[in-house]
């Protein structure tokens, strides 16, 4: 009798079906509210930067002039090629008629599209110098350093055991290492980091030069698009496997079905403009994960899971990124403004010695979705532990938490993976 009532009533095939389909259709985590607080995140996160006066002194004064001439370089390089194909085609055209043609235009405008677009020519150029040299990975710890102090001085008066816990102190202490391949040595990164742009830009070649194939080449680039937000990832989570598109497929659908209409440059400029972004942030990001150590698995959780928030702060400065001459100098605050962003989305990072099972915990957004419905003035009022005390259940579980201080969350997740493991042992 006891075991028949512990057994789940199964669900009849149609509304496993539907529920199977509503889970496709979700985009919980690529929702356009979260899109749209981290585009607000872009402006307030770089406004705030902005007021580190630690940004004006002579040293970042020659760090912006620095950074300024190297966008004018990364220009040139770009530039170059253009006008001596544009000198070459001129020097023909007194052989070749070109007047009642566009041939010529046609050709610019492709290389122009190829260099911009499909290779991300200007992207790559400032990722190889913030990889070089450690100004950027200096701005965003300064910057965090900042933001905890600008922090306590709006709350204070507070009492210090309602606050939040700092991010700098403890963070400057991890050792530093690349956040993908936890090495230490700069040639290996940046010949890792030539290989990963070499296979992107391959492909990207090799999609693009499919559109032009007669007769399927239309849905070429619409399908990559589809497959790019349909793409399912495996989620491993402390007791379960889940499988999660990128996007959704209702997202996926809507852009394969627009994408079929659309000219071939501005689909090219949607989708790397996507690709782009997502680089971004990843570049943005080094500074905590190469402090952090994530396993493979439990960064792509941690990015899956900001998804959308990610996309909307990347999309941002990928824009700002764009203006001419100024895109290292905006690259730089882009960083600073990513510190801003971290204690949005993370927890305050214990010392090194208790890291055990930090990195675990973070893999899932805590207080994703009271964060994405607060008001834009009042995004620190989840940062004091006040407010998360207020979501307990009763007053008597407050009472016995000041009896005996509760364990950190990570502290919570590693004793349940660690049961997990036994289980299965």
């Amino acid at each position: 009798m006891a075991a028949r009532q512990s057994e789940k009533p199964e669900k009849p095939p149609l509304l496993a079906d539907r529920d199977a389909l509503l889970e496709k259709l979700s985009v919980s985590h690529f929702d356009l509210n979260a899109i749209i607080r981290g585009a607000q995140l872009t402006v307030v996160g770089a406004l705030r930067a902005l007021r580190n006066p630690q940004l004006f002194t002579s040293e970042h004064y020659k760090q912006a002039a620095l950074a300024v001439l190297a966008g004018v370089i990364i220009r040139l390089a770009i530039e170059i090629p253009i006008l001596g194909i544009r000198v070459l085609l001129w020097v023909l055209s007194f052989i070749v008629d070109f007047g009642t043609t566009t041939f010529d235009n046609r050709l610019v405008e492709g290389i122009d599209l190829l260099q911009n677009h499909v290779l991300q020519v200007p992207f790559f150029l400032m990722s190889i110098l913030s990889r070089v040299t450690p100004t950027l990975d200096n701005m965003f710890m300064m910057s965090l350093a900042f933001v905890d102090k600008t922090y306590y001085e709006k709350h204070e008066g507070e009492e210090r055991s309602t606050l939040r816990d700092e991010y700098y102190p403890n963070l400057r202490r991890y050792p530093k290492r690349d956040g993908t391949t936890h090495t230490t040595s700069t040639a290996e990164n940046l010949t890792l980091f030539f290989m990963r742009f070499a296979k992107k830009a391959g492909l990207s070649l090799a999609v693009f030069a499919l559109s032009y194939v007669p007769i399927v080449g239309r849905f070429v680039l619409p399908a990559a698009s589809f497959y790019t937000f349909n793409r399912v990832e495996n989620r491993y989570t402390v007791d379960k496997l889940t499988h999660n598109s990128v996007a959704g497929l209702g997202p996926a659908a809507i852009v394969f079905g627009t994408g079929i209409f659309l000219p071939r440059k501005y689909l090219v400029i949607f989708l790397q403009s996507y690709f782009s972004s997502r680089s971004l942030m990843r570049e943005l990001l080094e500074p905590y994960f190469s402090r952090i150590k994530f396993t493979k698995e439990q960064k792509k959780n941690w990015f899956h899971d900001r998804e959308g928030l990610l996309f909307g702060f990347g999309i941002g400065f990928y824009i700002f990124l764009r203006i001419p001459l100024l895109g290292v100098l905006i690259y730089g605050i882009a960083e600073a403004s990513t510190a801003y962003l971290i204690t949005k989305v993370t927890d305050p990072p214990p010392p090194p010695a208790e890291a055990e099972g930090f990195a675990a915990s973070q893999q899932t957004w805590k207080n994703k979705h009271e964060f994405l419905n607060l008001q834009l003035e009042n995004l620190d009022a989840l940062n004091t532990s006040r407010i998360n005390s207020n979501s307990s259940n009763t007053v008597d579980e407050k009472a016995s938490s000041s009896a005996k201080p509760p364990l950190p969350p990570y502290s919570e997740l590693r004793s349940r993976q660690r049961d997990s493991l036994d289980m299965r042992q």
